[in-house]
């Protein structure tokens, strides 16, 4: 949908019509709006993921038996948390359990996403590059701000 002239909202292609047509004017309906995700900047949220993965488990040289993909999937998670996008809940026996909140599309619009991109970069800084004095990496480093 597009939004157009007086607040109304227009199909953005015509192939959208026929499933409009079925509305009556006039009737009152409930819709969810979403606002559509950058996908570009989807992108470089997980290139920073991986880029902050690479330099994190590069001194891991023991980790040679490991899933990278089960890994960097546990990694991204962490990463999140410690950015402070997490869900808290409590297991029947009465632990604490933290979970990563979900980056998706569906779960999270584009302004929160950004909000999550800032904290994620600060918790890079702090938790995986704050010992880091090789230039080459701190400028790859900078190139995500």
């Amino acid at each position: 949908m597009v939004k157009g002239a007086g607040g109304t909202f227009v199909p953005c292609d015509e192939m959208y019509l026929p499933d409009l047509q079925s509305f009556k004017n006039g009737e009152i309906y409930e819709v969810e709006i979403k606002r559509p995700r950058n996908p570009a900047f989807h992108r470089k949220v997980f290139l920073f993921f991986k880029f902050c993965f690479e330099h994190w488990s590069a001194d891991k040289t023991d980790w040679k038996y490991f899933d990278e993909r089960k890994q960097f999937d546990t990694f991204r998670k962490n990463l999140t948390v410690l950015a402070g996008f997490r869900d808290v809940t409590y297991t029947i026996d009465g632990r604490m359990r933290v979970e990563a909140q979900s980056l998706s599309y569906g779960n999270m619009d584009q302004s929160e996403f950004e909000q999550c991109y800032k904290a994620l970069i600060n918790a890079a800084l702090k938790e995986i590059f704050n010992n880091t004095t090789d230039e080459n990496m701190i400028n790859r480093l900078y190139s995500f701000f």
